[in-house]
Parts: structure tokens; sequence; C-alpha cells
């Protein structure tokens, strides 16, 4: 299992946010994090990858112990994660290529011709090749998120964790987005994507979870692969049963 989470608690500043959170995701898997601005979706994802402390239960990432984890060890996990944000956050001052380069550089790609051949895979896997010398403010909205996208996979990461990746694109271009996601899952990266739009559950069926009212709740399994943790509770019985 690459993401194991058992009865814990997402807190900022001891304000606990999601209570009691089962959650479990393994290789391949693709996973939506469903739920209303201000629910605790990107918190949850932010404790994935060690930006927010977690104090309780089982919290387990890729072996990493996040109850224990130490401040050093975090760039550690995070070179095998690929973090796609609804802002894009692109270098603004550098083009497509540059980007690229400077996340490879600084995980540690020290040879030249292996950053410029494994940039042109990524591009030309979400179709962004001839954007290559392309600035951020020369794309679209829905290109440059294609470009994050090409960003995530650099370092082949075992989990993607994209938060509102398709909140600032349109609706074509959110499902290029979702779809270009779902492809990559199908190679064995596990995907987890938090959005508030379900339509994309119609299109590219996952395991998904809500974020309602302090807790995190099974709300379907649309590739009929229930994640392997307790969801015996008669409250998420109920949500299975009125989704099917």
């Amino acid at each position: 299992m690459r993401i194991d989470y058992q009865h814990v608690d997402i807190a900022i500043d001891e304000h606990i946010i999601l209570r009691d959170v089962n959650f479990t995701a393994g290789e391949g898997e693709f996973i939506y994090l469903i739920g209303k601005v201000g629910t605790g979706k990107s918190s949850l994802l932010k404790s994935f990858y060690g930006e927010l402390d977690v104090h309780s239960g089982k919290a387990m990432v890729l072996d990493y112990d996040m109850t224990e984890i130490e401040r050093k060890e975090i760039p550690s996990l995070r070179k095998k994660l690929g973090i796609i944000f609804q802002d894009f956050q692109l270098l603004t001052d550098r083009n497509v290529h540059d980007n690229l380069s400077f996340v490879l550089r600084a995980t540690g790609w020290e040879e030249k011709e292996e950053r410029e051949v494994r940039i042109r895979e990524v591009l030309e896997q979400v179709g962004m090749l001839d954007k290559l010398k392309k600035m951020p403010y020369e794309l679209s909205g829905g290109e440059q998120q294609c470009v994050c996208i090409a960003r995530s996979i650099l370092n082949k990461p075992a989990i993607i964790l994209a938060d509102e990746p398709t909140g600032n694109l349109d609706k074509e271009n959110g499902m290029r987005a979702a779809s270009l996601l779902y492809d990559i899952s199908k190679n064995g990266t596990t995907v987890i994507l938090s959005t508030h739009n379900e339509q994309l559950l119609e299109a590219f069926p996952g395991i998904a979870y809500i974020c309602e009212n302090g807790f995190l709740k099974i709300k379907s399994a649309g590739t009929g692969n229930i994640p392997a943790q307790d969801i015996e509770s008669e409250s998420i019985k109920e949500d299975i049963e009125d989704n099917n």
C-alpha cells in the first residue's frame, strides 16, 4: 500500500479539519477527493507531502511514517511524489524547457543529455513538445496545466497529488487534464485528484472519497475496487447504497 492512513486527525494549529481519517491508496489507483471548498481536501493532500504535520493514528506514505518523519527526510519523500497545483506555479521568468530543467537539476539529474531526453519524453507524453521554448505567459491555462502535469512526472513518481488541477480550466481543458492523469495511472502511478467537479467521475471512473462535515467517507468505487480499509460503519454503507 502506497498510502495507509488509519484513524488520523488532520489539523491546522490544533484546529481539527478532518477527524478519524481512514484512507488507503494502492499502486495504479485513480482516487478522487471530492468536497466543497474548505472541507479539508487540500489539507489532507498537504499531510501526504509533509506540509501539515500528523500527530495521531497510523499515517504511512511510501514507507515514511508521517507521525515521526523528520524535516530533513521530507525532501527525500517529495522526490517520490508529483505535485500539481490549481494555480500552476510555473516559474514565469523562464520558458517551458527551463522550468522542467530547473526541477531536474534540483532533484539530482547532473547529466545534461539525460535531462534533455527526459524533458522531451514528458512533453511528448502530454502533447506539449512543440511548446518547448514558449514562456508561460504565451500558453493558455490548459497548456500551462499540461506543462505542470509533465513537470509532475519528471522523476517517475510513485504518487501524483493533484490539488484541484481542473479548477482554473474550462470544461474542455479540464477534461484533457483529467484524461492525462487517468492515463498516467494506467501505467502504475497512483493518482489522487481533489476536485469539486463530480462530473469527472463519469468520464474517468475511480475510487471516490468525500470530505464533508469534518469527516472523510468513501463515496463510491467506480472501478469496483473498494479500498482495503474498514468501511463497515452504517453511514458509509448508506453512502455506497445511495450511489448505486
